[in-house]
């Protein structure tokens, strides 16, 4: 579908720009993420550079206004993301994240908007989006509406994109923070605020599958990454970017398109 609106960026539109996109039904896509640390080469902004770089990919291709991101997320775990101990990390708690989002949900229903996408790249905030939305449909009672949630846009890559990225080295997606790929997403879509030439292959001492409050020294590695962030390259980032965004630009016209509108009768 052609770009209707002059921006697919809400923040550029005045008031009637935004009247008319909602009075026409368009999409309104919610890029969530966090400001974290991400090992010694990546931007604290990873988790907000890709979902909105993909909300946009996405804009170009369906009816959809990106909405500006959710940059401060729920708090970093130790095994997902290397915990609250590194500087540049800021992060808020589960309430005020849910509450936060809730209220933003409701602001776009309240201008007119029915169909509302909710992209997440930071891990910690599963969960908290799906009570965000919860909440917000049960307070705004106003038919109509729909909220798709996608906690883990990376979901669902293909076998033989999973292999390209990591051969028969796959360490499983919980360790994969700062590293291979979103080392490898980052070189593809902004090469310049990438420091190759600090990437380190970490770890932690342990990776068990529960949490400490506090966590132990020996559940966060040094630098901050949880993998193999020197195995990145840029063309594994186009290959597996090229799927992610067909495949979540895919799952959000299905749901969301006017087709399944008209079918739904919603």
């Amino acid at each position: 579908m052609p770009k209707v609106s002059r921006s697919t960026r809400y923040s550029d539109l005045t008031w009637p720009e935004i009247r008319d996109a909602a009075d026409r039904g368009a999409l309104i896509g919610i890029p969530i993420g966090a400001t974290e640390q991400h090992g010694p080469h990546l931007p604290l902004y990873t988790d907000v550079i890709i979902p909105e770089t993909m909300a946009l990919e996405v804009a170009e291709k369906l009816d959809m206004l990106v909405g500006p991101s959710i940059v401060f997320g729920n708090r970093s775990r130790p095994l997902a993301g290397g915990g609250e101990g590194f500087p540049g990390t800021i992060s808020v708690s589960g309430i005020t994240f849910i509450k936060n989002l809730e209220d933003v949900i409701c602001a776009y229903v309240k201008s007119g908007f029915r169909k509302i996408v909710l992209m997440n790249w930071h891990y910690e905030n599963s969960n908290f989006i799906y009570e965000a939305a919860y909440l917000a449909y049960e307070r705004m009672g106003i038919k109509g509406v729909r909220i798709m949630v996608c906690e883990a846009t990376f979901a669902g890559i293909s076998e033989e994109v999973v292999e390209a990225l990591f051969g028969d080295e796959f360490p499983g997606w919980d360790v994969e923070h700062a590293a291979v790929l979103e080392t490898s997403i980052l070189l593809h879509l902004r090469p310049d605020l990438v420091l190759m030439d600090r990437a380190v292959d970490d770890e932690a001492k342990r990776h068990p599958s529960y949490d400490v409050v506090p966590p132990p020294k020996d559940f966060v590695p040094e630098s901050g990454a949880l993998w193999k962030a020197t195995r990145a390259t840029t063309k594994k980032g186009e290959i597996v970017w090229v799927d992610i965004v067909t495949r979540i630009t895919a799952s959000i016209d299905f749901e969301l398109g006017q087709e399944r509108q008209t079918a739904d009768g919603y």
